[in-house]
């Protein structure tokens, strides 16, 4: 990636640190375990962040959620994986996070990277599928149910909308009003082109949770016979969610380093095939995560558990890199064959397994 000659190193890293900043900052509220307890200026939140907690103090709840769903599901999809979503920063997380802490990620937050798209990506549908729930669960005064379904449906077939359908379009909305960083604020290209991306992905993870969106219905009549059927919208889980957006990640596209009228694939051949809404970008290729660098936090599979017979990215061929692995039995001791004897008693045998565990060189 070809950096503006106006912009110098320091310049440049200043430009990428304010661009993430909003990320950054609302990924701290995370580790707090009841964040509305504790007000909006307590929190690690950006200015603009700040001010709409401040405005609607209510979702506190929903924001951190929104952050622990999306790094639970981050760290789910990719834990059998050389880049598993726990970087070195992040490994041991202090229960409350002391002033000035370091966020949960680092360089893949300003890498420009497929994971920076993930991450974006999933944060931004997680803080959708937090607040619309609460919405839903009759939490806050401005939204509840999607009360543009509550008439309608289909006499003929014998249906009609009713219950409480999901009003995904305030949670997305939330979502871009408290992450969403202007284009117009940032200074030189490289930084501009970053921030192009990470809107897209934010975006992009939003449509995930609305394209995963589903009918439920519950039958009335008599006898159970469903003469009348009661549906509603509801989200899909966000594990669901997550693997949409793992094979969104896996078919990411490169685009141009150069930002123009509007985003354009680095593959000059592909140019004429339209980048959709819902597909994740990103700019730079990703390292290969196989060795520790401190300067970036990746943390490398050194000590990584694999699976031996397996060919997938959790093997040990693929996760220790060629490097091998070591073979140690751990012995298991646990409760077994447990009976209640009257009265009053609970007995147990002891049982023992032994099993090989491998980890990578």
């Amino acid at each position: 990636m070809q950096r503006d000659t106006c912009l110098d190193d320091t310049h440049f890293m200043e430009a990428v640190r304010r661009l993430t900043r909003p990320v950054r900052r609302w990924l701290g509220v995370a580790p707090f375990g009841a964040p509305e307890k504790l007000g909006c200026a307590a929190l690690p939140l950006s200015g603009r962040q700040q001010e709409l907690c401040r405005r609607k103090p209510h979702l506190l709840p929903s924001i951190g959620e929104g952050a622990r769903l999306g790094i639970q599901e981050c760290r789910s999809q990719f834990r059998h994986e050389r880049w598993n979503c726990l970087l070195a920063a992040a490994a041991a997380p202090a229960p409350v996070p002391a002033p000035g802490a370091g966020p949960l990620f680092g360089y893949e937050l300003s890498s420009g990277t497929k994971e920076t798209a993930f991450i974006y990506a999933v944060m931004a549908a997680g803080l959708v599928h937090s607040v619309t729930r609460s919405c839903s669960a009759g939490n806050m005064t401005e939204c509840s149910c999607d009360t543009t379904l509550q008439n309608g449906g289909s006499a003929s077939e014998g249906w009609h909308w009713g219950g409480c359908s999901d009003d995904v379009q305030y949670g997305m909305w939330f979502s871009r009003k408290f992450l969403d960083f202007p284009i117009r604020n940032t200074t030189g290209k490289e930084s501009k082109v970053l921030l192009a991306m990470n809107l897209h992905n934010n975006e992009a993870g939003r449509q995930a949770v609305a394209k995963l969106m589903s009918v439920d219905c519950r039958c009335h009549g008599v006898s159970g016979s469903c003469a009348v059927k009661t549906c509603w919208k509801t989200m899909s889980s966000f594990e669901k969610i997550g693997r949409l957006l793992k094979d969104k990640y896996e078919n990411s596209i490169q685009i141009s380093d150069k930002i123009q009228r509007k985003m354009r694939r680095r593959d000059k051949d592909q140019r004429r095939i339209p980048i959709r809404k819902d597909d994740l970008l990103y700019v730079n290729k990703s390292p290969n995560y196989c060795v520790e660098d401190k300067k970036l936090g990746i943390p490398g599979t050194r000590g990584r558990e694999c699976n031996r017979t397996s060919q997938g990215a959790g093997g040990c061929n693929l996760l220790c890199c060629g490097r091998g692995y070591n073979t140690h039995v751990v012995r298991h001791v646990e409760r077994c064959e447990c009976k209640f004897i009257w009265c009053c008693y609970v007995r147990c045998r002891r049982c023992e397994s032994m099993t090989d565990v491998h980890t990578c060189k």
